[in-house]
């Protein structure tokens, strides 16, 4: 599709249901993350720990991101 120039295209659905997506992804990550890390604690294994404290700190800086503005 072509728009005349000067003229900016509207935001469209698909966008929007892409951002919102995104960031239940963060929060689902999040979540997932931290019971993990404590199953990970809890059975004494350190692999799982280490991975997901990965997806812990990956979900919060994406939501630190958003928080400050940067999305």
């Amino acid at each position: 599709m072509r728009y005349r120039e000067g003229v900016e295209p509207g935001t469209t659905a698909a966008a929007q249901s892409t951002y919102d997506n995104l960031l239940f992804a963060a929060v689902l990550g999040l979540a997932i993350g931290i019971v993990l890390t404590v199953a990970g604690v809890r059975g004494r294994q350190w692999w799982l720990v280490i991975w997901s404290g990965g997806l812990v700190l990956a979900s919060v800086g994406y939501l630190g991101s958003i928080a400050l503005g940067f999305w």
